[in-house]
């Protein structure tokens, strides 16, 4: 006699795949949403400490671009205009983060899923964005360079504990990550290989190519590091979730369907932020 197996009716595995694909999409808007947010946030203090100081300069869809000359800047304009984004996305980021911890991570729905991705992506316009602008000598390189004057050594090694600093921040932020999910599918243990590359990858991925388009004819090789710098994070934060058997979620889950209103404002911003800035807006 054959002995008897056990298979799952075809509907249940459609189900259960359409829901990490909704789980994808959702993930991926929300991902573009906490994108813009904290960089609208970090260029709009930029624009302030720059106005503050009178300095000249445009801001197009992917960047602060200053027309002064070299001999126009001081220490302070320098250390100021480059240092208020990454202080202001370092609060915003421990802001949200305490946000998510304290109130909404045993609530049910995307709001809190959205406040751990601002988070992370304070994360990386600070600790990310370092690294990737040491490479090039722009942007918040300027701060260390002209904060310490210590030479090249000192400014690689500052960029460089960035970098560890987002790797063990991605890490150790995997619990949190797991519990900022409501569906029974996804966080089953058994799932949890489909649910990294549903949850972090493809918003990662996606979410970085769509912002990437939105700003095609615009976007610098700085911002594509930057982009590319979430890596730093989403990948130790991948291998944590994958190595955690946590899998429990909130009592009564919100039913897992597509949340369109989401979807649409991630592409309404993105866009706007794309006509608002196109052409440039000239200040000082």
């Amino acid at each position: 006699m054959q002995p008897e197996t056990t298979t799952l009716p075809q509907n249940t595995f459609e189900n259960d795949r359409g829901k990490f694909l909704i789980s994808a999409l959702n993930g991926t808007a929300l991902y573009v949403l906490a994108y813009y947010l904290v960089w609208g946030v970090h260029q709009l203090a930029k624009l302030q400490v720059s106005r503050f100081y009178h300095l000249r300069g445009s801001w197009d869809p992917s960047r602060i671009v200053y027309t002064l000359s070299d001999g126009e800047w001081w220490r302070t304009a320098v250390v100021a205009a480059h240092g208020i984004g990454p202080v202001v996305c370092l609060v915003l980021g421990a802001v949200a983060f305490r946000w998510y911890w304290r109130g909404e991570r045993a609530r049910r729905g995307n709001f809190k899923l959205l406040l751990l991705w601002v988070a992370f992506q304070a994360c990386n316009a600070v600790f990310g964005a370092l690294l990737a602008d040491t490479f090039i000598q722009a942007g918040s390189w300027y701060v260390p360079e002209w904060l310490f004057q210590l030479g090249n050594v000192m400014n690689v090694t500052l960029a460089l504990l960035a970098g560890m600093a987002q790797l063990a921040l991605g890490y150790f932020g995997a619990i949190a990550f797991l519990q900022a999910h409501d569906s029974k599918t996804v966080m089953r243990y058994a799932n949890r290989q489909l649910m990294v590359v549903s949850t972090l990858i493809v918003p990662w991925l996606v979410g970085g190519a769509f912002i990437a388009l939105t700003k095609i004819h615009y976007i610098t090789m700085q911002e594509f590091l930057h982009l590319a710098m979430m890596g730093l994070l989403v990948t130790p934060l991948a291998l944590g979730c994958l190595n955690e058997v946590f899998s429990t979620t909130v009592r009564k889950p919100q039913p897992t369907q597509i949340a369109w209103g989401l979807v649409a404002l991630a592409v309404l911003v993105a866009i706007a932020w794309r006509v608002v800035l196109s052409p440039p807006v000239s200040f000082g």
